[in-house]
């Protein structure tokens, strides 16, 4: 292609959106496959709290014995299901959000048991 031809295509792609253009030619993203964070924060408000609500009806409902154990696998769940419906809703990918709360949701909860345990106020 000639300098001038050279030229004048870069002067069309950058006219309209030079940003855009950027990203997708020299770093290679897609500004449109981008995930918007205001929908990532809307979408894990309303799964997390919606969410929570089975880890309390399992304290409320389960006996007294079986708690931790019945709440862990409630929380479990619960963070999976928050996970989905929050990659669902922010368009982002399902798997790794799902992962990504269980995970770190389930080292969240033991890391809270063992030092509430160390300091002496567990609940039991």
């Amino acid at each position: 292609m000639s300098r001038e031809t050279a030229q004048r295509a870069a002067e069309e792609q950058t006219a309209h959106d030079p940003v855009s253009i950027h990203a997708r030619m020299h770093l290679g993203i897609d500004p449109d496959e981008i995930t918007n964070p205001w929908h990532a924060a809307w979408a894990s408000l309303l799964a997390f709290t919606s969410g929570g609500l089975l880890p309390l009806l399992t304290v409320l409902l389960v006996p007294t014995t079986m708690q931790i154990p019945a709440t862990y696998v409630a929380v479990v769940a619960a963070l999976a299901v928050t996970g989905y419906v929050a990659a669902r809703w922010a368009h982002s990918p399902r798997r790794r959000s799902v992962i990504r709360n269980v995970i770190g949701g389930s080292l969240a909860m033991g890391i809270t048991y063992v030092i509430g345990s160390l300091v002496g106020v567990a609940v039991h």
